[in-house]
């Protein structure tokens, strides 16, 4: 498969040019996307999603317990649909905490210290949650140190042991009105509903093919956190229910119809999955574009600007200009040798910038959610 067929699946599949019906509609379908970066993570969805999604219809779906936020793979934060989340962690916490342990024992951390700390914060994780500073305090007065890292460290050991989970936004109040953090909750208290797969391994690779493909087991050992011999056994596991496009690579059996219209311009956000998810980016970035979007030293990976599946530039937002204020920085790769982009895809940028933009400022909307109707999950 040549880079242009594969960036041109690779955009469906990522419903970057088959957007979903709603926001929730788009997590089940990447089932997990990588949101250490909340807002960024909030894009991710909305940017897959038909229309102008505003940011308050995202947390919409985070109040109403549709999606919640956890440790699910490689230590590192993901949004995914609350439903998922049980099978998902049966195939990759025992994994996770195995590669944490050296710093847990650092830290003091065991399974004792675990159920202590649960002990303490549950009460306010089953009424109405708490955040993470409160947690903080709480094993604080309970003469458990939160510092030099433990806390957040407890609270990513008890996300991988499927016993807590971040759910409703907690009200804006930076001056720039995003919100940037959520209350924990206990998930057999918030979790209302979830999936129970015959093969929790063989869905993973399922899943992950659907919303990324085309991919080769390298990129899901490496999206995933599993060792190659599990990846492998998941793919012979996966069967008919992926495509062996050529040697190697899967695809989905029935990818999301792409839109009529669909723009060739793409503006994502930090640590997308269109770029981030797979062991090889160079198929879809140039080298000189690698270094500049990261990951850098410090580990961040900086939100791209995307033509016809190609990462061609970086962008930012300025550092002062506040909630959707503001004119975007858009740097392309190697201007100096890159033609200029052309009226149309200069355009297409321009629009795609807006579309964020609108995000950020806009009130939700209904039309772009379906069930905001839907009974509020948030006292549960």
């Amino acid at each position: 498969m040549n880079r242009t067929s594969l960036r041109r699946e690779r955009l469906r599949s990522h419903r970057l040019t088959a957007r979903a019906a709603s926001v929730v509609e788009a997590a089940q379908h990447m089932l997990a996307v990588q949101s250490q970066d909340f807002t960024a993570g909030r894009w991710a969805l909305a940017a897959r999603t038909r229309g102008t999604v505003a940011l308050g219809t995202v947390d919409r779906a985070f109040e109403r317990g549709d999606l919640v936020r956890a440790w699910t793979m490689r230590g590192t934060l993901h949004t995914i649909p609350a439903r998922d989340l049980g099978w998902v962690l049966s195939v990759t916490g025992a994994r996770q905490l195995a590669a944490a342990a050296t710093r847990h024992r650092d830290l003091g951390i065991d399974d004792e210290l675990l159920r202590r700390a649960a002990r303490i914060i549950d009460p306010a994780l089953r009424d109405g949650g708490c955040s993470r500073a409160e947690a903080f305090a709480r094993w604080s007065d309970a003469g458990i140190d939160p510092r030099d890292q433990r806390g957040v460290h407890l609270l990513g050991a008890l996300a991988m042991r499927g016993e807590i989970c971040q759910g409703p936004v907690v009200p804006a109040t930076t001056s720039a009105g995003i919100t940037r953090e959520q209350r924990f909750v206990a998930t057999d208290a918030w979790i209302r509903d979830s999936m129970r797969p015959d093969d929790p391994l063989a869905e993973l690779f399922v899943r992950y093919v659907d919303g990324h493909g085309p991919v080769r087991v390298e990129d899901f050992a490496w999206w995933s956190g599993l060792t190659l011999g599990a990846s492998r056994e998941a793919v012979a596991r996966a069967g008919v229910r992926v495509v062996e496009v050529e040697e190697g690579t899967y695809a989905a059996v029935a990818p999301p119809r792409r839109s009529p219209g669909a723009p060739r311009v793409q503006v994502l956000g930090a640590f997308d999955e269109y770029y981030i998810s797979y062991a090889d980016r160079a198929l879809v970035c140039p080298p000189e574009g690698l270094a500049a979007v990261g990951p850098g030293k410090n580990g961040m990976v900086r939100p791209v600007v995307v033509v016809d599946g190609e990462v061609v530039g970086v962008w930012r937002l300025p550092r002062a200009s506040g909630r959707g204020g503001g004119e975007a920085v858009v740097e392309l790769f190697a201007a100096g040798e890159r033609p200029a982009l052309d009226p149309e895809i200069d355009e297409q940028v321009r629009a795609a910038l807006a579309r964020h933009a609108a995000f950020l400022g806009a009130a939700p909307d209904p039309r772009s959610d379906p069930q905001v109707d839907a009974a509020d999950h948030s006292s549960a």
